[in-house]
């Protein structure tokens, strides 16, 4: 299938905008492009409380947004992880999405504001992660959530935070997660070079460039085949929990996401996998001009709820 007309149209609205490519910008201008695209992420959605605040960090004080669809307590609870990178994006830039992940889920969805790099290497974001992920489900009355019913997600660089966080309660014994949604995510940054990446790795939003620079600001050299940066080169998936893998047709990542998929699969996590034709990475964020950035957050919603709908030893 080719480029969808309605991506065709946003790269379009990029490209009469002008200027170097998001690489060749001083860090502070290419952190401001993603508060110019909130907009395409179409309009706010209200939900019953939102609430800024901070959890204890192994470094600083992690400021996170909680998002609650409703005012009732012991709902499930989604953390979500903003992609970017590991170097753009923060809590405004993914607002709109997480209204309406939780508006859609029935969860509290809590969004992590972990540290960037340059400024901050691997595994820095992670243990940010990590961090927030243990402390909400170690106090879940506080959140009024059911920390038995909790999940990641996450979109590129935040879909591999996703995986990683899943992987290190793992290791480390918790917390216990029942569901990861990992949204095109990041799964290697040792290297790609896979039919999607060579064919899409220009003139589709995220280029191989960027990517690069992207890695290089976030890890060293020595740090890119770890399994907490590279999933996908992981030696051991088994006891993760269940997935949904969402991947863009004409997104570079698309194969490397999908690569984890079967992975995941073939350690037996459960795994749901589902490629969204026409589409390109951000398509996510795109839900006030590409219809599927609508139909993506729905799907997720709803595999989220079917994942969390009840309680552990209840039908």
């Amino acid at each position: 299938m080719a480029l969808h007309p309605q991506c065709r149209a946003f790269l379009d609205i990029l490209a009469s905008a002008g200027g170097p490519p998001l690489h060749e910008l001083p860090i502070a201008d290419a952190r401001s492009v993603p508060k110019r695209m909130i907009d395409f992420g179409g309009p706010e959605e209200p939900v019953a409380r939102v609430e800024d605040r901070t959890v204890p960090g192994p470094a600083q004080p992690i400021p996170i947004r909680v998002y609650r669809p409703s005012l009732d307590t012991n709902l499930p609870v989604l953390m979500f992880f903003h992609g970017g990178g590991y170097v753009l994006c923060d809590l405004d830039s993914h607002d709109r999405q997480c209204r309406k992940l939780a508006n859609a889920s029935g969860c509290v969805v809590i969004a992590v504001d972990y540290r960037l790099a340059p400024e901050h290497k691997f595994p820095a974001a992670i243990d940010d992660g990590y961090a927030a992920t243990r402390y909400v489900a170690e106090h879940a009355a506080e959140f009024g959530v059911d920390a038995t019913r909790m999940a990641v997600a996450g979109d590129s660089a935040g879909g591999n935070m996703a995986t990683v966080v899943a992987m290190m309660a793992r290791d480390r014994g918790a917390p216990a997660l029942r569901f990861q949604l990992l949204i095109y995510p990041v799964t290697t940054f040792a290297g790609d070079d896979s039919p999607s990446m060579k064919a899409f790795d220009r003139d589709h939003f995220l280029t191989r460039e960027t990517m690069g620079w992207f890695g290089d600001s976030y890890l060293n050299a020595e740090d890119r085949r770890s399994p907490y940066a590279s999933p996908l080169l992981a030696d051991d998936l088994r006891g993760l929990p269940p997935a949904m893998v969402i991947t863009a047709e004409c997104d570079p990542l698309r194969d490397q996401g999908e690569a984890y998929a079967r992975k995941l699969e073939a350690a037996g996590v459960p795994v749901q996998l589902k490629r969204y034709d026409g589409m390109i990475h951000v398509f996510f964020n795109l839900g006030g001009i590409v219809d599927a950035g609508r139909e993506v957050i729905a799907d997720s919603a709803a595999a989220v709820r079917s994942a969390l709908s009840a309680s552990v030893g209840t039908a």
